[in-house]
């Protein structure tokens, strides 16, 4: 296996893109080894699903793309991005039950660490933002 396997797509910010995400993702994943029912596949789904979500709903319509990056780190670290051109960042907020809305970033801070991995966000130059999820590769290599 190569030490980084990388790939990229860049979607338009409409809700239909959210599956569209997953599946590119869920189908790089199988392709670099990850079997679909492994555990970290229903983490990586559910993450994927949230972080494109809020790309589509959280930009007011100031992003019309979002890019989804996936990298694998000498099969040890997998690394997905999702950047969007909105300046603001994802904000903290309480997850009352009366919530329609709110819990996406709760939920991926969550799998991330059950995952033994990490969330972080960095800037673009385009004034824009990468939500980064980092896990450890917990598939064997043949």
């Amino acid at each position: 296996m190569a030490d980084l396997q990388e790939a990229s797509v860049t979607l338009p910010s409409d809700p239909a893109s959210v599956t569209t995400a997953r599946r590119y993702v869920c189908g790089l994943l199988g392709e670099w080894g990850m079997p679909e029912d492994a555990p970290a596949a229903d983490a990586v789904r559910l993450i994927v699903s949230e972080l494109a979500t809020n790309a589509v709903l959280h930009t007011l319509g100031q992003s019309p793309t979002f890019t989804v990056e996936v990298r694998l780190e000498r099969a040890e670290r997998l690394r997905i991005g999702v950047t969007d051109s909105h300046p603001r960042w994802p904000q903290r907020l309480p997850a009352a039950v009366q919530q329609d809305n709110g819990r996406g970033m709760v939920i991926i801070r969550h799998l991330t660490a059950e995952s033994g991995g990490r969330l972080s966000v960095t800037p673009t130059p385009d004034g824009g933002k990468t939500v980064w999820i980092m896990l450890p590769w917990a598939v064997p290599v043949a």
